[in-house]
């Protein structure tokens, strides 16, 4: 079964779509199939990869592929259609074989409200009983379809319903920061929320109705694999003062407040396995990325990560060229060393 990671902040601006799509590349590189899931209706993923730039663009793929995006296949639970989910026909992504994308949709947060009431658990759930186990079905039934190795999940920065459901029926998770006081703020009050999801999801795992439904609700504890730090501007190799002294805090954070939260909930892997990174970065951060510069809109612009760009892609040449060169360099290094670092993280059993 293919292992669900995934990549939660309700922060904005930390570049989980960017996280996503270039560790999901990575992973393909490596030889693992991988299914990467927009499930943010902002569709900043979708819109990475299909080079979409506007609403029209959005609009027009959706009336011409209309079961190929994550509404129209959760669509018969939310909608009460008379048949079943079936797994969604994902879109290959150009030139990286063996990665693949289920589309977002801009009208996903329509479910929002009905999903809420259902995950309430309230006497109403006899007739909603298959929603809160709709949005796992859905991923696990289509990465089976494509032999998925691994499905990477891009969120939308918000404590919505669909992200509670998406994160506590995943297998593992994420956290993708900046180098500032939000992000801080941010880890503090995950130490607050998932608290509360894990309560919620703990009395849906043992509610005999959601047990007996259609689609249900699965018996799965998401484990902390870590934290990304990404976005500071480098000098000599190393982040700016400024920027370490983020960092630093962001650690101590994780540390002392997410890490001592999240043990006795089980949501940690055994300490064995963080101590099979023997470079890991303090405090549980699997890597720190600096700014991608100027290289991020060439990523763009060829919906390839920055590590994957060409020399031609990258259109300079002479000492400009050289200097992208060695930064493309170093990203492909950094990203390599992530995705080796979540492949042992999330790796069965220790020592496999």
């Amino acid at each position: 079964m293919a292992k669900r990671i995934a990549l939660f902040n309700h922060k904005g601006g930390v570049s989980k779509t960017t996280t996503t799509f270039h560790l999901g590349w990575m992973l393909a590189l490596k030889g693992y199939r991988v299914v990467l899931v927009d499930a943010d209706p902002q569709c900043n993923l979708t819109g990475l990869i299909l080079g979409f730039k506007g609403e029209n663009e959005f609009e027009n793929f959706y009336q011409k592929e209309s079961d190929r995006n994550i509404r129209a296949g959760l669509a018969p639970a939310f909608e009460s259609q008379p048949r079943a989910i079936e797994a969604v026909e994902c879109l290959t992504v150009n030139g990286c074989e063996g990665l693949f994308l289920l589309p977002g949709h801009i009208r996903l947060s329509e479910y929002e409200v009905t999903l809420g009431i259902a995950q309430e658990l309230s006497g109403s759930i006899q007739t909603l009983q298959n929603l809160p186990g709709s949005l796992s079905y859905l991923l696990d039934v289509t990465a089976e379809k494509h032999s998925a190795d691994f499905v990477l999940v891009d969120m939308n920065p918000s404590l919505s319903s669909i992200n509670q459901n998406l994160l506590m029926t995943s297998e593992f998770f994420l956290v993708p920061t900046s180098p500032d006081y939000f992000s801080v703020m941010a880890v503090e009050s995950l130490s607050t929320v998932i608290p509360r999801w894990h309560a919620w999801s703990d009395r849906a795992k043992s509610n005999p109705t959601l047990k007996a439904a259609t689609y249900s609700y699965p018996d799965k504890n998401p484990k902390f694999i870590g934290t990304i730090i990404q976005k500071y501007r480098p000098r000599k190799g190393s982040p700016t003062e400024g920027f370490q002294k983020w960092i630093d805090t962001i650690n101590d954070r994780v540390a002392k407040q997410l890490v001592p939260t999240l043990d006795p909930l089980k949501m940690l892997l055994p300490k064995e396995k963080y101590k099979q990174i023997p470079s890991l970065l303090p405090n549980y951060c699997l890597a720190q990325i600096a700014d991608f510069n100027t290289l991020i809109a060439k990523s763009q612009d060829h919906k390839t990560p920055v590590f994957a760009l060409t020399d031609e892609q990258i259109g300079h040449v002479g000492t400009v060229l050289e200097v992208d060169q060695t930064k493309r360099k170093e990203f492909f290094e950094v990203f390599e060393a992530l995705v080796e670092r979540v492949i042992t993280l999330t790796s069965d059993a220790c020592g496999t």
